[in-house]
């Protein structure tokens, strides 16, 4: 047998290390005004960041501050319910940092 011993990765401890600079005056991704809840939950199951947030009650959130840049929102919803997305504007978004 093998002596290997499992290992627990936190995601969020190492999502918390990246930098990132967010341009508070021009979102990257915005949504349409009224998003479909069934698309809307395909976003909180799929989103590697948790931008997406649905809490006990059903209300819906989204913050694009965290975002990784990966474009997972936009394969997996297309242009339902995502209005725009784009990479944001040069010297902001996520600086990766692996520690």
């Amino acid at each position: 047998m093998s002596d290997l011993k499992p290992i627990t990765v936190s995601v969020e401890r190492y999502l918390s290390l990246n930098k990132y600079e967010v341009d508070e005056g021009s979102p990257h991704i915005e949504l349409t005004d009224e998003p479909s809840a069934a698309e809307f939950l395909k976003l909180v199951r799929v989103c590697p960041a948790a931008l997406y947030k649905t809490d006990a009650v059903g209300a819906r959130s989204f913050d694009y501050a965290g975002c990784l840049e990966c474009g997972t929102c936009r394969m997996a919803c297309g242009d339902t319910i995502i209005e725009s997305w784009g990479f944001p504007a040069p010297t902001m978004g996520v600086e990766y940092r692996y520690g």
